[in-house]
């Protein structure tokens, strides 16, 4: 990405001002706190966020250069479970929690990256998976943003929780 200017992004702003320009990305590359990508038009981008941060479909940044930048959450394959009463919800969301998948859920139905085996799984379980292209946005997490350890040797990052006015950066 040596050809031409690279815009570099140091925050995540608040506000209603229209985006001068789009980033699309996929939930896989909008967990990266430093990045480099190309945004919509083909101008190259340098994201340089607080770690941890987890962008959003939505979010605004902002280029040193002063160009506001909204991001978009790229379609991707996703397999989605319908669910016929709550019951059968949350015992899906339960199995597929227990595997560590990040889930998005709405009104009767929860959504995670296509992977064949969790498919099956639900499926044995009794309900439908449909596959398909749709932007993933998976729950936040309970934990907010910090890295705690389980005493097993390892620690996991959780994302940071949105809030609060004004810019938030580096």
């Amino acid at each position: 990405m040596s050809d031409g200017p690279i815009e570099r992004v140091t925050r995540i702003v608040d506000g209603a001002e229209a985006p001068q320009a789009w980033l699309t990305l996929p939930f896989e590359l909008r967990q990266r706190s430093r990045l480099r990508a190309r945004l919509d038009d083909g101008v190259g981008v340098g994201l340089f966020l607080p770690r941890g941060t987890v962008l959003r479909g939505g979010d605004r940044l902002r280029a040193e250069s002063g160009l506001l930048i909204e991001v978009r959450a790229a379609d991707e394959r996703v397999s989605t479970v319908a669910a016929p009463d709550r019951r059968s919800l949350a015992r899906a969301a339960y199995h597929l929690g227990n595997r560590h998948v990040a889930l998005e859920i709405g009104d009767g139905w929860a959504r995670y990256l296509h992977d064949h085996v969790l498919d099956q799984m639900v499926r044995g379980l009794g309900l439908a998976v449909q596959v398909h292209a749709a932007p993933f946005e998976p729950e936040p997490g309970a934990y907010g943003a910090h890295t705690h350890g389980h005493g097993d040797g390892h620690g996991h990052g959780h994302e940071q929780g949105r809030g609060g006015a004004g810019d938030r950066g580096c």
